[in-house]
């Protein structure tokens, strides 16, 4: 039975902050929860994120990078480390307007090969603005230490025993 290193809301956003691309983003980890295999995670609105200028509405391609993103650290957690997306499939259900966006992601199936996940994207209304499914490649783990905490004893089940949630 495989297992990876247990991760922790400061450990994953010190993998968040170690990104370039993520810290300008400025994504947070809001919540965190091994058992549901689920990870939160939050992306303020910023003038470059703005489909026009001082319209406080959030551009698909941002969007689209959170879903990506976190959806990649979700199943992060069940491998311990990045994968590689083999396909990214978004649904903008609304206009994503406010100050901040929050995205729950939930590993639907972490096989041996490919795992797939779920993103819901909310505004600071709790509405529903755009829903992702990832596919990545669950074989591929790359060597980083996205979501290791060499701190810690205890380890994730193994990413098999998320089926079904």
């Amino acid at each position: 039975m495989s297992e990876a290193p247990e991760s922790s809301p400061r450990a994953d956003q010190a993998a968040f902050d170690a990104s370039p691309f993520l810290g300008f983003l400025r994504l947070r980890v809001v919540a965190l929860d091994h058992e549901a295999a689920t990870l939160t995670v939050s992306m303020p609105m910023r003038p470059e994120l703005e489909r026009r200028l001082d319209t406080g509405q959030f551009h698909g391609g941002p969007i689209a990078a959170f879903i990506d993103s976190v959806g990649d650290y979700a199943i992060g957690m069940a491998v311990g480390g990045g994968v590689p997306t083999i396909n990214l499939r978004i649904d903008y259900l609304r206009p994503a307007v406010g100050s901040v966006l929050t995205g729950t992601a939930r590993v639907r199936r972490a096989g041996r090969t490919v795992a797939i996940v779920d993103v819901d994207v909310f505004d600071e209304q709790r509405a529903l603005v755009a829903v992702g499914r990832g596919t990545y490649s669950a074989s591929a783990a790359s060597a980083r230490p996205a979501f290791r905490n060499s701190s810690r004893s205890s380890r994730l089940r193994d990413p098999v025993s998320f089926r079904g949630h």
